[in-house]
């Protein structure tokens, strides 16, 4: 019995030593990328600010939740998953610099979760590398603390994908088979044709080579996530064909339309390029954009050569397929939309300019690394002052309309009340107000409705000084506030 004991004890100091080696290698691989998700969510407070205003688009998806502001109209494409997102802080504060913190320490929490799923599959370094590519875009950075899905797109498209090589590699990981189904959910939850388009070449893959498990746990992982979408098409756009069509519709007709150009456009800070034009950035603003493929190629090389090219292939199959209907499907460009494929690319991009920069020993290249750390620096420089440029203006662009709803008080368009005509989604939210349109994308009352709701409430119709009222509210007073002509209905 005594022997027995005393094998057991044996046994447990075994397994107690080989444990802290391994314990100790997981916490120094794990540490450098909890560093890297505290500095970029530590970067986004700084530098994008948390009082920066509401957008249009996060008016939208924000006001679906809030008690503070009337909701406004939901267009057939957009998801519930950002307003469910933000409704934790939205749904009981009005505050904006609250919620603008709590999405940054949410996006570096989940940088950090995502940057894990890859664990195994390629070094702590490279990982690190890919990581912090992926952050210091000025895109990545701006769009972190708002309620905008796309960078959620990418956080899932990143978990998915590691997951997915896990599970091929080690087939036996109760983890990444739960991160597998959760990165797809999370994808769909925020952009269900998004998450269709990423993850194209893991079903194709999973079917090919007869991965059922893998193929079912996706699946069913893309399909939780879409469900409300579908839900809702059918209850409110007349089923998921209309609910489609009118999505094509209101984005311009999706088809073959190259908007390669629109995106070199955007890269300059401009948070929508629609209608596209004016010049282009500077080639130091772009220069980056050009050089990502030529990374991933070499990225390929370096894969084939140290024998696990599936790991490399694999993000950047799903990064292609990820930016192809936003380079060739689509009239009008934001920089947002690329997100998940920069998200995809960063890593296999890392692991080449580590390749780069060291020898097979692990000596540092004397010519290629500081030639590399000098690109890197430019390259950051380039992206914070894009950054700092862009949200310049969408601070001063979020102000004024803050000031546009302080003069519309002062004429007695007070909460509750009723906008229409130019950017009465924005002002409404900012004034209080409830949106409405008669025609366009946005459109969701009649001019009857609106004129029956100027009979017991405030209205107010704002067009661009100079431009012509509708027939409804050609009678009423009109005022001027900065660029627009602001006609009030009279008081009933």
């Amino acid at each position: 019995m005594a022997d027995g004991a005393n094998a057991i004890l044996v046994r447990r100091r075994r397994r107690e030593q080989t444990a802290g080696p391994r314990t100790s290698r997981w916490r120094r691989g794990n540490r450098p990328l909890a560093v890297l998700a505290a500095v970029f969510t530590l970067a986004q407070l700084a530098l994008v600010r948390p009082v920066l205003g509401l957008g249009w688009d996060e008016i939208v998806y924000v006001s679906q939740v809030t008690s503070h502001h009337p909701a406004a109209f939901f267009s057939a494409p957009r998801s519930r998953g950002v307003s469910l997102l933000v409704a934790p802080v939205a749904s009981w504060s009005p505050s904006v610099p609250l919620l603008r913190v709590y999405l940054a320490l949410l996006s570096g929490l989940a940088l950090y979760l995502a940057l894990r799923a890859w664990r195994g599959l390629f070094p702590a370094r490279v990982l690190l590398g890919g990581g912090a590519l992926f952050a210091s875009l000025w895109m990545t950075l701006f769009y972190g603390p708002q309620a905008m899905p796309n960078y959620w797109v990418a956080i899932g498209a990143l978990i998915s994908v590691g997951c997915f090589l896990r599970m091929t590699a080690e087939r036996s990981s109760p983890r990444a088979l739960w991160g597998l189904a959760a990165g797809g959910a999370l994808m769909a939850w925020m952009r269900p044709t998004d998450a269709a388009w990423v993850a194209v070449p893991l079903l194709v893959l999973a079917l090919l080579r007869r991965h059922w498990r893998l193929l079912l746990v996706l699946a069913a992982g893309l399909a939780a996530g879409a469900v409300p979408w579908v839900i809702e098409a059918y209850l409110s756009h007349g089923g998921l064909g209309a609910r489609l069509a009118e999505a094509s519709r209101i984005q311009g007709g999706l088809g073959w339309q190259i908007a390669v150009d629109d995106q070199l456009r955007s890269l300059g800070g401009r948070a929508l390029c629609r209608p596209c034009t004016g010049s282009m950035p500077t080639p130091l603003v772009t220069l980056w954009w050009f050089t990502l493929p030529v990374l991933a190629g070499l990225a390929v090389v370096v894969a084939a050569r140290a024998r696990r090219p599936e790991r490399t292939l694999v993000p950047l199959a799903c990064a292609t397929t990820a930016a192809l209907p936003y380079l060739f499907m689509i009239g009008y460009a934001a920089p947002r939309f690329l997100q998940p494929a920069y998200a995809l690319l960063a890593i296999p991009v890392a692991d080449a300019l580590w390749h780069l920069v060291r020898g097979p020993g692990g000596s540092w290249r004397p010519v290629a690394a500081p030639l590399v750390a000098l690109a890197l620096a430019g390259h950051l420089a380039a992206q914070f002052a894009v950054l700092n440029g862009a949200v310049s203006r969408n601070t001063e662009s979020r102000r004024d309309w803050g000031r546009t709803a302080d003069a519309l008080h002062g004429l007695g368009v007070r909460p509750p009340c009723l906008l229409t005509g130019h950017e009465a989604i924005p002002l409404g939210y900012y004034t209080g107000c409830s949106s409405g349109a008669t025609s366009g994308n946005n459109e969701n009352t009649t001019a009857g409705e609106i004129l029956r709701t100027a009979d017991r409430l405030p209205v107010a119709h704002l067009a661009p000084a100079g431009g012509t009222p509708p027939r409804y509210a050609r009678s009423w007073p009109a005022y001027r506030i900065s660029d627009l002509d602001v006609r009030v209905a009279p008081h009933p």
